[in-house]
């Protein structure tokens, strides 16, 4: 201890220690950062979902040292993915953010077969489009106001259930995105409009709606794709049943008086109304409820508006 306690012996024991540090250590660290590598980097600006071409990225040399473990090395493992999450100019690729399939708000895009279509409609209102609260997998009800200018509020029979796929606002962004103003408030956009997931009869339907009328859009179920696909499979059958009486009365026909097949729909508050024009055709379109599985992710909400599982 008497030796720690000598002047002497602490000053050479810092010199010591001080020129090991700069002759030592700090070339052993300076070689480390000198070392350079090649990477992959963002060229253009990419948006969820997109596919990375070749001419969107770029390779350059940087310092080796402290560099993520999962920073992409070779355009190979890039060209032809998708970006996970927005990425900018000159940012380096992550292997976390693409993916070897779109972003999920954009799958629907890409799972189309030919028997469905993806088709959007403007919200014309906030509480139209259910306040905003719109999500990819509700089941809705498109309600259509003075249908067929008819006076009448109806759920046309073709849109009693139908599945939404996106809520997109006005920049074309089908998540919420938040933005502050210059005060620093919040300022969030919201849905402008609602994307369906609907078949050739239905897209007619709405485009009708889109041009002449006006809709509002309501919530039937939110929960497990199990029940979402009963809702569906019971729209099927509407549809199925619809088409088997068109074709009955097209067969039907008689030269003196032809039957022309007209949409049939719900009207709110109003009982069904037997159709004119053929008394031996009868068409009564009953709603369809579909008994749905128990499972414990159903959500209700009580009087107070609190959701409980």
């Amino acid at each position: 201890m008497k030796l720690f306690k000598n002047r002497t012996v602490l000053g050479v024991l810092c010199i010591a220690i001080a020129l090991v540090i700069c002759f030592v250590i700090t070339p052993l660290f300076n070689a480390s950062a000198a070392n350079l590598t090649t990477i992959v980097r963002i060229k253009n600006d990419i948006k969820v979902g997109t596919q990375i071409t070749g001419k969107d990225i770029e390779t350059v040399e940087v310092g080796a040292y402290n560099l993520p473990s999962n920073v992409i090395k070779k355009p190979d493992e890039v060209v032809g993915k998708y970006a996970a999450v927005e990425l900018l100019k000159e940012e380096y690729v992550l292997s976390t953010k693409i993916s070897d399939t779109p972003a999920i708000e954009n799958v629907y895009l890409y799972g189309l077969n030919g028997t469905k279509r993806v088709m959007s409609v403007t919200i014309p209102s906030f509480a139209k489009g259910l306040s905003g609260k719109l999500m990819s997998g509700d089941i809705v009800s498109v309600i259509a106001i003075d249908y067929q200018e008819k006076g009448e509020t109806v759920v046309p029979e073709e849109l009693q259930y139908v599945q939404v796929v996106a809520a997109t606002d006005k920049r074309g962004n089908d998540e919420k995105v938040t933005e502050y103003r210059a005060d620093g408030e919040e300022e969030t956009d919201l849905p402008a409009t609602v994307t369906l997931l609907v078949s050739p009869s239905q897209a007619l339907v709405l485009a009708e709606l889109e041009a002449e009328g006006e809709i509002h859009i309501s919530l039937v179920y939110r929960g497990v794709k199990e029940n979402a696909d009963k809702f569906l499979e019971a729209q099927e059958k509407i549809l199925t049943d619809k088409a088997d009486v068109t074709v009955t009365e097209k067969t039907d026909e008689t030269a003196e008086s032809e039957v022309k097949p007209e949409t049939t729909a719900f009207a709110l508050g109003s009982e069904p109304q037997e159709m004119e024009g053929n008394e031996s055709s009868e068409t009564t379109v009953e709603l369809i409820i579909p008994e749905l599985a128990e499972t414990e992710d159903i959500m209700e909400v009580n009087d107070n508006g609190i959701v409980s599982e």
